[in-house]
């Protein structure tokens, strides 16, 4: 003994650790950190779990039926440089917008992007142009036929499998 401290016997130190490590593993978050969304469903300033961007609902207007998707909003360079890089995965109903403004010619590769995406490229009367299947990793670009004031990327293949072509209507709104 030092100081009035008491030392337990070894075997107990044993038995107690790992219920101090079970106990430590179910702590709730502390409150200095964020707790991500309960859910993706719910549009209204909410943050997407993995890039920690607002969401909006983008709505593609493809013949006769409309579309919507949580859609994360690359608004910054940063947000825009980094776009679905290191994404696993990307739900059917979920997708990524990158506004710009004034409308330009637009490029975009795969680096580091493991899943295959559909990168739709939207003119100044929000309407797309041309859609573009980009291949994971692929370090080659696709481009926009001309000027757009937007790009929208869903999962690839998903397009056709939805029939969203050139010339659909695409609607949002930014905050």
């Amino acid at each position: 003994m030092f100081g009035g401290d008491i030392i337990p016997p070894p075997q107990f130190c044993l038995r107690a650790t790992p219920v101090a490590i079970l106990v430590a593993a179910c702590s709730p978050v502390e409150a200095t950190q964020e707790a991500p969304p309960a859910s993706t469903a719910q549009v209204d300033s909410a943050r997407h779990p993995i890039s920690g961007l607002e969401i909006a609902e983008v709505t593609v207007v493809a013949s006769d039926k409309r579309i919507p998707f949580k859609t994360e909003l690359a608004l910054s360079r940063q947000a825009q440089a980094r776009g679905l890089m290191f994404r696993e995965s990307l739900a059917d109903d979920e997708a990524m917008i990158f506004p710009n403004d004034p409308p330009a010619p637009r490029s975009f590769w795969m680096k580091n992007t493991p899943i295959s995406l559909d990168i739709i490229f939207i003119g100044a009367d929000r309407r797309i142009r041309n859609i573009e299947t980009a291949v994971p990793y692929s370090l080659e670009s696709v481009r926009s036929d001309g000027a757009v004031i937007a790009v929208f990327e869903i999962r690839g293949g998903l397009a056709a499998e939805l029939g969203i072509a050139p010339g659909d209507q695409v609607e949002w709104e930014l905050p």
